[in-house]
């Protein structure tokens, strides 16, 4: 199966993605882990103001098959959580890089660690 893994983000081998913006780090679950889910009827964000460490619990995403826990790709504080994803679940599976975006962190650290799209591509 062929999914969508834009080159110009970083992953997390949780299946997180994030997008470095010019003040703020951008996180939501790739194309892939949605399409592993399934239809997500329930998502659990962090209120903003919380401090993140990077690999840390800070959600849920709940569907019909499972309840996968999402995970900070990046230490940082939330800067912003995407309530339109709360109200409706369903724009995580229709535009996981758009407008399905989870939080915004106010980095503490850089995106090196994680992996670029070529390499993720290979874990999946």
């Amino acid at each position: 199966m062929e999914f969508e893994i834009p080159t110009e983000l970083r992953y997390a081998e949780s299946h997180e993605w994030a997008d470095e913006r010019t003040d703020a780090v951008r996180v939501g679950v790739s194309d892939f882990a949605q399409d592993e889910l399934g239809d997500i009827v329930f998502v659990e964000l962090p209120a903003e103001g919380a401090e993140l460490e990077a690999g840390e619990e800070f959600g849920v995403l709940e569907s019909i098959k499972a309840v996968s826990d999402l995970y900070a790709p990046v230490a940082g504080t939330v800067v912003a959580a995407n309530e339109a994803v709360v109200d409706s679940p369903e724009l995580v599976n229709e535009d996981p890089y758009g407008d399905g975006w989870l939080i915004e962190l106010e980095p503490a650290g850089d995106l090196e660690h994680l992996l670029d799209a070529s390499e993720y591509e290979e874990t999946i």
